[in-house]
């Protein structure tokens, strides 16, 4: 709670910058010499208030600061940590304190890192890191796991694989971006929890080589539960994700914790297009409805596409990109991405599939003469209206996609009249 409060504060000072000098020179002024146990201490501490609290910490320091200054700064946390212990809980000079030694530990850091002339773009294990302009607090960096202070800390995010990290640990990086992964490997492991046990890790993180146990000593374990191994807590922050290989064999959409590059790796991957459901799992079609229901929307689609890019009031009102998000539904019909098979399980993807199956439809049998003039009408019987290809009552020919109704056309059973002819003419054409 006091950590809380002391944080509000500083976020009101962030907002309100003209009456932040003004709040650390009475919070300097707070501070009594009679709290101190000697002289020496006294004045020190006085020192490191001065340092402290008695200036803008929001605006970089002018000149350079010895070692020394820094030294009588951490003098003065230890002093005010040792405060909070003393007075009685939940004080408002215990309060106070507490604000004071946010104030004395931001101004240490400042010290401890000085501003310089960082390039704007930096390209290191093929990240692109970008220098970002945001003040927010709530970042935390991906190699030290400690919080970036936005006010007074430059940091770096990769634009590729959303990699976050201070300035000062760019250099200290050893993980490549998780993009080129995605680049040069598009699949995923569509084992269960692949585990090899530690035995196998020789007891290390799988990533950083950190020693790790499953008692916690010196590193607790924690397994990832995509790649089926396990890391240390620096690189494993029980973040959680959807796993391809449950949703595939077990249609199971419950989010599991995934180690930081497992974690970015499923999250570049999500909306690509690599899981051929018909040849991984296709009994799963026998059990989950909705994906037959997906699959036919998908198939009829692609009957529709020909009539639209031959027609040109469907290019100009461009009806093919309202699935430019989706874009492999107009390539084929048996490739999904994760996010499909997630909107799928949500109900999402078949609504909205739906409504463009609709509207394609409507275009093609009432908009537009052009394409109603490509319609076919059934040579068995002869009767009815003009049939396409996407309606649920027709069937077509699969050597020359004549179109039928269902009742009259019967596969290896009805001889298609279209392919009669074609082999007619194609005998008289030998003859010849």
């Amino acid at each position: 709670a006091l950590v809380g409060r002391a944080l509000a504060l500083l976020c009101v000072c962030e907002r309100e910058r003209t009456m932040l000098p003004v709040l650390l020179v009475c919070l300097s002024s707070e501070l009594r010499p009679e709290l101190f146990s000697s002289k020496s201490r006294k004045q020190s501490l006085d020192r490191a208030m001065d340092l402290g609290l008695a200036e803008d910490h929001f605006s970089r320091p002018v000149g350079s600061f010895v070692a020394s200054d820094i030294e009588q700064l951490k003098m003065a946390i230890e002093e005010c940590k040792r405060l909070i212990l003393e007075l009685p809980e939940h004080s408002e000079r215990q309060k106070d304190t507490v604000v004071k030694l946010i104030h004395l530990r931001l101004k240490l850091q400042e010290l401890k890192d000085p501003e310089e002339d960082e390039p704007n773009l930096r390209v290191l294990l093929e990240h692109r890191f970008s220098k970002e302009k945001s003040k927010s607090v709530k970042q935390t960096c991906d190699k030290c796991s400690t919080i970036i202070w936005g006010l007074i800390q430059t940091w770096y995010t990769c634009t590729g694989c959303y990699y976050r990290c201070h300035s000062k640990c760019l250099n200290l990086i050893n993980k490549p971006c998780v993009r080129s992964k995605v680049s040069h490997q598009s699949e995923y492991e569509l084992s269960i929890c692949p585990e090899i046990g530690l035995d196998r890790q020789d007891y290390r993180c799988a990533e950083c080589r950190t020693p790790v146990s499953l008692r916690g000593v010196p590193s607790e374990a924690r397994q990832c539960d995509y790649t089926g191994q396990y890391y240390c807590s620096t690189c494993h922050w029980n973040d959680t994700a959807v796993i391809p290989a449950r949703v595939i064999h077990n249609w199971e959409f419950e989010p599991r914790k995934v180690c930081r590059s497992s974690m970015r790796y499923l999250a570049l991957m999500i909306p690509r297009p690599v899981l051929k459901l018909r040849e991984v799992n296709p009994l799963l079609f026998n059990f989950v409805e909705e994906l037959v229901e997906i699959r036919k929307l998908r198939q009829d689609i692609l009957l529709m596409k020909p009539y639209f890019i031959t027609c040109k009031e469907a290019l100009e009102a461009r009806l093919l990109l309202q699935l430019h998000d989706r874009q492999h539904f107009v390539e084929n019909n048996d490739m999904y991405s994760l996010q499909d098979l997630i909107d799928i399980s949500s109900g999402r993807l078949g609504c909205s599939l739906t409504e463009i199956h609709t509207t394609f439809a409507k275009h093609i049998k009432l908009d537009c003469d052009r394409c109603q003039a490509k319609g076919f009408v059934c040579e068995l019987c002869k009767e009815g209206d003009i049939l396409f290809p996407f309606d649920s009552h027709t069937s077509v020919c699969h050597d020359c996609s004549a179109v039928f109704h269902r009742d009259c056309f019967y596969d290896n059973s009805t001889t298609c009249p279209k392919c009669a002819r074609m082999t007619e003419r194609k005998d008289e054409k030998a003859d010849e």
